[in-house]
């Protein structure tokens, strides 16, 4: 019997996609719940629409300007540390060249293959100072990431995600514009599921299950605090 087809591993690290889900979960959670607490309260739909336009561009605004600060910081370090061991590789070759094969010898390798190894690292500056940066830094000068990329994906997935709950209310109005509100946020709380189960690894069925039970929750709480809101300010 032939031996069973190796399962492949999932990309953990390439995150744009992952990102891009955890932002349109962002976006439906809050947005719907922002939407659903304020209709509680029972003010003409423009209000509601008003609310929704200002928590979705809020918190996509929000999101991005987070996303760039976070990734221009840690790129900005990444570059210094890479800076750093540029100027080490030129001012003392084979001291880092002794670095590299001590590691190579942590790893298993007898010293010598270790040194010949480093020592073929060595000969080329950028290949140097890439197997520095990996082995030493655990950093792909390659790979630092844009922080502009980062922002603009965030605000989208997080606009995308906060747009769908707050569609019906362009179009109809009062209980109607709730229920189509709702059902619109847990359908894309399935498919936001799905997706992280797929990333996640983890069972399909739990992860949709929690994932609709979180903006359920939340948004039944808002609307809950909404509608009370709505009775005390009409009475007073």
């Amino acid at each position: 019997m032939e031996p069973a087809a190796e399962r492949h591993h999932r990309d953990v690290r390439g995150g744009a996609a992952r990102a891009a889900v955890f932002g349109v979960s962002d976006g439906l959670v809050s947005n719907v719940s922002l939407i659903l607490g304020v209709a509680g309260a029972h003010p003409s739909s423009a209000i509601v629409r008003l609310a929704g336009l200002a928590g979705l561009v809020a918190g996509a605004c929000s999101m991005a300007a987070g996303e760039y600060v976070s990734m221009q910081a840690q790129s900005e370090l990444l570059e210094r540390e890479l800076d750093m061991e540029r100027r080490e590789l030129a001012r003392n070759p084979h001291r880092e060249q002794r670095e590299l094969a001590r590691i190579y010898e942590s790893r298993g390798l007898e010293p010598g293959a270790a040194d010949e190894l480093a020592s073929h690292m060595m000969r080329d500056p950028e290949t140097a100072l890439e197997t520095h940066a990996r082995e030493e830094l655990g950093i792909d000068p390659g790979e630092l990431g844009s922080p502009r990329k980062a922002a603009a994906a965030s605000f989208t997935s997080f606009a995308l995600g906060a747009a769908v709950p707050l569609l019906p209310w362009f179009f109809v109005r009062g209980l109607p514009a709730v229920v189509t509100s709702g059902v619109l946020a847990a359908t894309l709380s399935v498919l936001v599921g799905v997706a992280l189960a797929y990333f996640t690894g983890r069972s399909r069925a739990r992860t949709v299950l929690r994932q609709v039970l979180v903006a359920v929750v939340a948004a039944g709480v808002t609307y809950g605090i909404g509608s009370l809101v709505g009775v005390a300010g009409g009475v007073s």
